[in-house]
């Protein structure tokens, strides 16, 4: 029998592998997805789930959602990707990895079916989620797509909520070029009869998911008209946001065990989404206060605006394409440092140059690479920086460009670590 590391050896060497490849691993249809469903005889219908997609914040507002759904009392399934530090992160119970034993039986066990499918990592990752849920006979799992929607892995679900938190360009090889196009594929996941959430109207995806809710008939609610942020305020560990109902006028101040400007629009989707099951699941006002408050306690998220060290203050996010990258530079200027460090390192297939010419001028840069296949070598990165104006040194690994940046850096800066997320993961 394999072990642990073996069985991880396999997976990654032998499926395609979308996060470390980029496009050779990704498949346009549900064929497998289907046939493995089949074989394992539909195990995601022995739970009720919650499907969750968007171009950002789709990850925090899964967790923020589980984390209710665990103050609440419920055994809780989390299913999301990509991993940072260890596989099993995808795959939680009530904020516990799966055991490394069960991945190691669920490959030795279905070694045949996985042979003859050859499927992509993404989808046997899915499969191992959905049938791991069914053995712990969880009560609700929440579900997050991994790219996409109408053709994503996960699609085969009927849940009780559909959640998009917003739409922006990134996928483009695969999702369109156009914010239209991009919500088409996200609008795949809604369904007949089940309530859908849209964290931020825009005229141009409102259109799309107007018309696809209308088509097949089920109800649609965007978040931002329902709440609204009116003050917040920025602790150590969390901040206090100040909640407006627009509806009623009330409003509501949530402790929030997230750092981040842009979980305040997450806060608004998540809020709104619970509104629509509260009553079928009975969660109370104090469940919501609670699960807010203990989102990272309770689900273990890590990588978001993630503060690694105090002196000199070190800080990493996940946040990679423009939408994500307007957030940190938006909370950088609200954070008080003498000179910024920037330890930066990204993929080959984003949007890279609109990135670059997006960040500070005045900081000093430490170009590298995460230890991936799809990472643009640094060299490359610098050279394609330093041409649009920023200043730097090229490092050959993130552990030897933050131990840098550590050195360089006086105790009033600030040291920032992004651009992708598999620069974040070799840090947290």
């Amino acid at each position: 029998m394999r072990s642990y590391q073996q069985t991880l050896d396999y997976l990654f060497s032998q499926l395609p592998m979308y996060q470390r490849e980029g496009k050779s691993a990704y498949k346009a249809n549900l064929d497998n997805t289907i046939a493995f469903d089949n074989y394992f005889e539909s195990p995601h219908k022995q739970y009720k789930t919650i499907h969750i997609a968007g171009t950002n914040g789709k990850g925090s507002v899964s967790h923020m959602i589980a984390s209710i759904f665990q103050e609440a009392g419920y055994k809780t399934g989390l299913y999301t990707s990509p991993h940072l530090r260890d596989f099993r992160e995808r795959i939680k119970v009530d904020g516990k990895m799966i055991p490394e034993k069960n991945v190691i039986d669920f490959v030795e066990n279905h070694q045949h079916i996985i042979d003859k499918l050859k499927p992509s990592f993404f989808e046997m990752t899915v499969a191992m989620a959905f049938e791991y849920f069914a053995n712990c006979n969880v009560d609700i799992a929440i579900i997050e797509t991994g790219m996409g929607g109408r053709l994503d892995s996960t699609n085969i679900i009927t849940p009780k909520l559909s959640v998009i938190t917003n739409i922006g360009l990134d996928h483009t090889q695969f999702l369109g070029d156009t914010i239209a196009l991009v919500a088409g594929e996200k609008a795949g996941i809604i369904k007949p009869n089940v309530p859908v959430v849209i964290g931020e109207w825009h005229k141009e995806s409102a259109t799309v998911f107007d018309k696809k809710a209308e088509e097949i008939g089920t109800s649609i609610t965007y978040a931002d008209s329902n709440y609204s942020v009116s003050g917040f305020q920025n602790k150590e560990r969390h901040q206090a946001i100040e909640v407006i109902n627009n509806n009623n006028n009330q409003s509501d101040i949530y402790d929030l065990e997230l750092l981040g400007l842009y979980q305040q629009k997450n806060i608004l989707t998540v809020l709104s989404g619970i509104d629509l099951v509260k009553e079928e699941f009975k969660i109370t006002k104090n469940n919501i206060y609670q699960g807010l408050k203990n989102v990272v306690t309770n689900t273990g998220l890590l990588g978001r605006w993630q503060i690694l060290d105090t002196n000199p203050l070190t800080i990493c996010d996940t946040g990679h394409n423009t939408e994500g990258i307007n957030y940190i530079l938006e909370q950088l200027k609200q954070t008080k440092y003498n000179k910024l460090h920037f330890v930066l390192g990204m993929v080959n297939d984003k949007d890279i140059e609109t990135v670059l010419k997006m960040l500070p001028k005045d900081a000093e840069y430490y170009f590298t690479n995460a230890k991936i296949p799809r990472a643009m070598p640094a060299s490359e990165l610098a050279e394609k920086a330093i041409n649009i104006g920023l200043q730097g040194k090229i490092y050959k690994s993130v552990e030897e460009a933050k131990k840098n940046a550590k050195k360089n850096a006086a105790d009033n800066d600030l040291i920032f670590i992004g651009g992708s997320t598999f620069v974040v993961a070799e840090v947290v």
